[in-house]
């Protein structure tokens, strides 16, 4: 996008304004700065800069409204260890303002999820989820006014695609609008705050802009609504001040790569200025600090830390090679090495006792969605920390019986983007296939069950060319190995959630890949781990 790549360009700036700004006078006295975050994945160290960054602001006359974009309840042992509610606590240490939700909010399950927010010390705002009573899970918009008299109409947007990445199980009984009915819901509340007189209406909005998301996008959601002043976004990681188009819509990355700043003047009411303000940058390899810490906000963020550290940095095993967390190119695109081991360690797991199965050994693989590996693990030695920062979301083993030709339509769906990248793409044990992307992906004209994916209408683009070394048999009954995300149907996996004969072990998945490490490895991922196997052909 452009906006990327201007990004040096505006860091470079965004460092000189932020110096000459603090350097004179009270040069934002009449104004209010919203500083905003999104994404922030469990970077709890950086709450520290933006408290700092709002902390100048008000020295230099601001009044200053902290909002965030989702995404800050998982990302790292940090947050994911307490299942999200250390994220609320240095939101709350922060002083933050308003939030709205993103899809990883759900990761523990919408009673942790409420849980959690009881303890917000902020306002939470999101229009497009519902209960089963009709209503929204939280209001769908709020209204902030300063003291120097602007009043802001803030409506939260939460990505549909959050009904397939975080695990259905756990969010039975909501719904989430998408497309056309959430333009509708959007504009209603456009209206609404307009109605009542409010200066701006800015969207809090966890919708990207990736192609994938399309049409539940922030750049769709402006382009079919009216009257949104500004879109603060998140969900894609993207790093923008503006959309493709000049859409006014502005976003930070992930885990405060930026801060995001938006310039109100108070007599005018009206945005004068949006920027993205870096938090730190690269010094002869060394990270050098835009923004100071706010000493308070480091104490609480230094003693969750020195907590979790203190548990799970603990070595276990080692590694001879390096082990490939990446994204694109990586786990949602192809096979990978991490991604061999996390399956081979399922499959040993439940295989290792006798008879744990219905069906023969023959006939059992493994199949794990590359979105869920979160992160590398670099040669060297290996701790708990590094296992559970790869499989943070206390996902546990489930084994769900599925035909040959249910297990076709499940690598058909989950491959149907091969070579664009998808959380669904299956990492895998005891299976060889191959993904043709030279053919088209033939999708049935309505999505899956609550979902944004469209299932395969019929199979055109994947061969299982064996399993276990034997003819693949579309009538078969197979035993897949996998997690309860996936066996409740999340990503692209519906073929599972349909299965009615399946079974949660409760064995959570960074346990069983740190016991295969240790008791089949011998304590070392060696060798026969430097490249992939050769399970997945991508023609």
């Amino acid at each position: 996008m452009k906006n990327i790549r201007k990004l040096a360009a505006i860091a470079v700036l965004a460092v000189f304004a932020l110096s000459a700004i603090f350097a004179t006078g009270l040069p934002y006295e009449g104004k209010t700065v919203i500083l905003h975050s999104n994404d922030v994945h469990g970077a709890i160290a950086q709450y520290a800069n933006i408290a700092e960054l709002r902390n100048r602001y008000e020295a230099e006359g601001a009044e200053v409204i902290l909002v965030d974009a989702g995404d800050f309840s998982q990302g790292t042992t940090y947050v994911s260890t307490s299942k999200g509610l250390d994220a609320i606590t240095m939101m709350n240490a922060v002083g933050y303002d308003i939030a709205t939700l993103g899809n990883h909010e759900f990761d523990y399950g919408y009673a942790q999820l409420r849980e959690n927010l009881d303890k917000a010390e902020f306002l939470v705002v999101c229009a497009d989820v519902f209960a089963e009573d009709g209503s929204t899970i939280y209001p769908a918009s709020a209204v902030i006014t300063t003291e120097g008299g602007v009043s802001i109409g803030f409506v939260g947007f939460e990505t549909p695609e959050a009904q397939t990445k975080a695990n259905p199980a756990l969010i039975k009984g909501l719904r989430f609008a998408s497309g056309d009915e959430l333009y509708a819901i959007a504009q209603e509340n456009i209206d609404a705050l307009k109605a009542e007189g409010v200066d701006l209406v800015i969207a809090l909005s966890h919708l990207g802009v990736d192609a994938e998301s399309e049409p539940n996008r922030s750049v769709d959601l402006y382009a079919n609504t009216t009257g949104f002043d500004f879109i603060i976004d998140g969900h894609s990681h993207t790093v923008m001040t503006e959309g493709e188009n000049g859409e006014p819509i502005q976003s930070t990355g992930t885990a405060f790569a930026n801060i995001g700043v938006i310039v109100i003047d108070n007599e005018t009411k009206a945005i004068e200025d949006n920027f993205l303000q870096p938090v730190s940058h690269d010094e002869d390899g060394t990270t050098v600090y835009d923004i100071p810490n706010d000493p308070s906000v480091s104490g609480y963020a230094q003693e969750i830390m020195d907590r979790v550290n203190g548990e799970y940095n603990i070595v276990f095993a080692e590694s001879l090679v390096d082990l490939n967390g990446e994204r694109d190119p990586g786990n949602r695109t192809e096979e990978t090495n991490l991604g061999s081991l996390i399956a081979d360690a399922i499959t040993w797991t439940v295989l290792k006792d006798e008879g744990s199965l219905k069906v023969d050994t023959a006939n059992a693989v493994a199949v794990v969605n590359g979105g869920g590996i979160r992160a590398s693990i670099a040669a060297g030695s290996i701790t708990k920390k590094d296992v559970n920062t790869v499989l943070p979301f206390g996902n546990t083993i489930t084994v769900v019986y599925v035909t040959g030709a249910e297990l076709l339509e499940a690598l058909e769906a989950s491959t149907y983007c091969t070579p664009t990248a998808i959380g669904g793409f299956p990492q895998v044990a005891g299976i060889e296939f191959t993904v043709d992307t030279s053919k088209p992906y033939d999708s049935n004209a309505e999505t899956y069950p609550a979902s944004t994916y469209y299932g395969p209408a019929s199979i055109n683009r994947v061969t299982i060319n064996s399993i276990n070394g034997n003819p693949f048999d579309e009538d078969a009954v197979y035993a897949v190995i996998t997690n309860d995300f996936m066996a409740a149907g999340g990503d692209t996996y519906y073929a599972f959630a349909s299965s009615t004969d399946k079974f949660d072990t409760g064995i959570p998945l960074d346990e069983a890949v740190m016991a295969f490490i240790t008791d089949k490895l011998g304590g070392v991922v060696g060798e026969e781990y430097a490249e992939p196997f050769g399970r997945i052909h991508i023609i």
